[in-house]
This record gives structure tokens, C-alpha cells and sequence, in this order.
């Protein structure tokens, strides 16, 4: 790269996307041909964890390199955090943010540090107009209105009508990036840019479909697959389970397509860049008897996620344990700037360099923001522990233990806490000292006043009831 500037920096973070079912990792699906060829020439981390099983939890340390319960908890964004594009921004750099997480949106503070800032908040389908005019014109609490959002389920999963696009696809989504790449051609320049595809509801193209499964599942029983998965959980049949990763792998294969065509663009347009490409969490595929990613659960299928770097070194693999608050330093670093006093994170320019790596385990995150009941997991090379306070869960009726500890190796991930009572003293232990330092953190993030289409956004995706 030259060395009179910095580089163009492009952050491409996807969510949903559990490690285990990409190419470089050894998934034995073709899902990420063009990632796999990058990866090849890029730093691969095989040992990275997200620090959260949810994406409200997860982009603090993404995005800031700090854990969610700091500063307050994972409410809004608080201004003592400090985004990637708040020091590129006063570091000279073109800034700009594509997504279509609510979570992420302008209500959540992500949009600070940004010249341009798309969130897609608006949704103007046909069936969301109509959705959110009865939530407009009835009061919430009475039958009426009652009814007809049960009838809005009933209509996913009976007859498979999915009631509004709760993301903007990946084609659009890159097309509006690729736009702001040719309109700033000048560098240096940061883009961050955040796919929703292999978030459900899952409905690929048929061509990505057919590259998977050699046939293809309609959006009529994709999205009626979906609410099923939702409703019923573990009681889906081994044909409905193989079906719902069939799509899955089909999403992922669809993002890889888009994902390329924007690396491209932004190499041919910047020449000098920085590619990072990481997920935010993972997704349970009815591996341990559930779907999706909605209860604070923190076996591998939540938190282990793909992680490269491509930059001015040559392509290498790294097995030490990295967290994602490690992905912050390493980009304002390499756009030559200094890193926040309040990042907590480590640039993995030192393992690039060779240097000693001190880290050894990640810890993740959960909390209720109502109750403001948290959960909190340890994870490294041998072990996963779970501390739950007060016993709680995201789901009153799942059942999940105050502690739980699970061998990293046994697959069928059975609680043996009370078999190594040592090793629990021990993680428990650095829980707690954890949870003291999050709680020396002013406290100053505010609750977010959401509006109507944010709920329903988050509604849409399984998030909120």
C-alpha cells in the first residue's frame, strides 16, 4: 500500500452468520466460493467469538470495542462510546454506513461519525402500509386490533404471504453502496456495510438455491417454514430442519455473490483498501433444540463467527482466541490514527507482527433491557460457562439454569457444572470481576423512545412479540 496515505478502509459485517457454515472454515457446502478466495489472501482468525448471541449486544463491541452492559447497558448507544467512524470521520476520512437493522438505526445513535447514513427505516410495502395503519388507527390493547395481527401470523404461516420485507435485500443494499463508492472515488475513505439475507425469513434466489440443494423451495413454503420454525421450535421433523439450512446456506451463498461485487467496486475505485468481514452472532439451526437467535444462549452456534482481515500482509491463519472488540483497534490502526481511551480492545496487528497475544477467552453478554436481568458467558480453548443473574432467561418458559458449563469438545453440549465445581469457582470468578468493571462505567445511556416502524422492523424479526 502506499505509505504517504492511509487506506481506504471497507468493514463489511453480515448477521446471522455462524462460522461453521462458511468455506474457509471447512464447511463442506459451496457457500462462500468468492469469500474463500479472499480468505485466502487475507488473515483469518479460526478462533473468533462474537460477545453477544444478539445484535444489540453484539455491535457495541463491533463498532466501539467496548461490551454492551458498559456505560449504562444496551439501550442506545451511549455518547461515551466511540464509533470506528467518529475517529476516521475527524482523521479526514470519507465516512458512509449502509444497512437495515433496527438496532442499528438512527434511534440507537449508530449514525454519529457518518457523512452518509442509510438505515431503511421507511418501509413502503403494500402489506407494511396496511399493517401499520391498524397500528395507527386502533388502540393496541383491544380485540380488534388483536386479531388482526394474529391474523397477519396466521397468514405466514398458513398460507406462506410474508407481511412486509422486514430488510432491504443484498442487491439493493450494494447497489447503494457501490453508488457512494463511485461518488467518492477521492481517498482515503471508510465504508461499513451490514447484510441482513441470512438473518430469516430466508428466501434466496432460485439460482443460489439450486447451487445448494439442486431444487427449489418456494417463498410461499420458505416463509410458512419460518413462522413454523419460530412457533414450534424444536418440534420441526428432520425434512423441515434440513430444508430450513438448505435455505440458510442458500442466503449465505446469495451474500457471498453481493459481497464480492462490492469488494470489487470499492478495489477498483480506492485501489489501496482495507477489507475487514466479520458477523455479529451466529444462528441456532435446531443444534441443541431451537432456531434462530433469540434466547441468550452462548454455545458455539451463537458466538463463533468468521473474522478476516485483508490488508498489505500476505494471507495467514491464526488459531488464538480474538474477540470482536479486537476489530476496532485493528482498523483505526490501520488508518494510522489513535485508538479511543475507551476501546478495551487489542489491534490484531500484533499477532500479525508476531507479537505475544495475552487474550485467552472471550466473554458475551445478554441482558433484558426491561427487567435489566443480565446473562454473561466465558469462553475459551476448553470451556463455555453461563452465569445467569437471577436465574433468568429470555423466556420465562425455557428452561435454563443459573450456571451452566459445557466441554468446548462435547458436541451434545451437556451441562456438567456440577461435575467440576474447581472449574466453575474459577469462571465464576472472572465473571465477576468482569461484571465490576462493566459497572465502573458511567452509567449515562438513555432509553430509546423507538417509533412505530422501528417496533414493527424488530417485530418482523423476531425480536419483540
Amino acid at each position: 500500500m502506499a505509505s504517504d496515505s492511509p487506506p481506504s478502509i471497507l468493514f463489511v459485517t453480515v448477521d446471522s452468520l455462524r462460522a461453521d457454515h462458511v468455506g474457509w472454515h471447512g464447511y463442506d457446502r459451496d457457500t462462500t466460493p468468492v469469500l474463500d478466495e479472499r480468505a485466502d489472501e487475507a488473515q483469518t482468525y479460526s478462533n473468533a467469538f462474537s460477545h453477544a448471541c444478539q445484535t444489540p449486544y453484539s455491535f457495541p463491541a463491533i463498532l466501539t470495542s467496548t461490551y454492551s452492559t458498559m456505560y449504562g447497558g444496551g439501550k442506545r448507544l451511549s455518547d461515551n462510546r466511540t464509533l470506528i467512524s467518529e475517529v476516521l470521520d475527524e482523521a479526514g476520512y470519507a465516512t458512509a454506513g449502509f444497512h437495515s437493522n433496527p438496532y442499528l438505526s438512527e434511534e440507537f445513535n449508530y449514525n454519529r461519525g457518518f457523512d452518509e447514513y442509510f438505515d431503511s427505516i421507511e418501509d413502503k410495502s403494500l402489506p407494511a402500509k396496511a399493517r401499520q395503519f391498524v397500528k395507527d388507527n386502533l388502540d393496541d390493547d383491544g380485540l380488534l386490533y388483536q386479531l388482526l395481527f394474529k391474523a397477519f401470523k396466521a397468514s405466514e404461516r398458513t398460507m406462506g404471504v410474508e407481511v412486509g420485507s422486514p430488510f432491504v435485500d443484498a442487491e439493493t443494499l450494494t447497489d447503494l453502496a457501490i453508488e457512494w463508492i463511485e461518488s467518492n472515488p477521492a481517498e482515503p475513505a471508510y465504508l461499513w456495510v451490514h447484510y441482513m439475507d441470512v438473518h430469516h425469513p430466508y428466501l434466496p434466489p432460485e439460482e443460489h438455491q439450486r447451487a445448494i440443494r439442486g431444487e427449489v423451495i418456494s417463498d410461499r413454503e420458505s416463509v410458512k417454514l419460518r413462522r413454523r420454525m419460530l412457533d414450534e421450535l424444536g418440534d420441526l421433523g428432520a425434512e423441515d430442519r434440513q430444508k430450513i439450512i438448505d435455505l440458510y446456506d442458500a442466503e449465505i451463498r446469495h451474500m457471498d455473490a453481493e459481497v464480492g461485487r462490492l469488494i470489487t467496486a470499492a478495489e477498483s475505485t480506492w485501489g489501496d483498501v482495507v477489507t475487514a468481514f466479520t458477523s455479529d452472532h451466529g444462528e441456532e439451526l435446531g443444534d441443541h433444540g431451537g432456531y434462530s437467535h433469540h434466547m441468550p444462549k452462548f454455545l458455539d452456534e451463537y458466538i463463533h463467527v468468521p473474522l478476516f482481515i485483508d490488508a498489505d500482509t500476505e494471507g495467514d491463519s491464526y488459531d488464538e482466541v480474538v474477540g470482536l472488540v479486537d476489530v476496532a483497534p485493528t482498523l483505526v490502526e490501520y488508518a494510522g490514527t489513535t485508538q479511543p481511551e475507551t476501546y478495551i480492545g487489542t489491534s490484531l496487528r500484533r499477532l500479525q507482527a508476531g507479537e505475544e497475544w495475552e487474550r485467552d477467552h472471550v466473554i458475551a453478554e445478554w441482558e433484558d433491557n426491561e427487567t435489566g436481568d443480565r446473562n454473561f458467558a466465558y469462553r475459551d480453548r476448553e470451556w463455555t460457562y453461563v452465569y445467569r443473574e437471577n436465574g433468568t432467561c429470555y423466556d420465562a418458559q425455557t428452561d435454563a439454569a443459573e450456571e451452566e458449563l459445557y466441554a468446548v469438545e462435547n458436541a451434545d453440549a451437556v451441562n456438567v457444572v456440577d461435575d467440576h465445581p474447581g472449574v466453575r469457582d474459577e469462571l465464576r470468578s472472572v465473571i465477576d470481576t468482569h461484571i465490576e468493571f462493566v459497572e465502573s462505567t458511567e452509567p449515562d445511556a438513555a432509553a430509546v423512545e423507538m417509533g412505530d416502524e422501528v417496533q414493527q422492523r424488530l417485530q418482523d424479526l423476531g425480536y419483540k412479540e
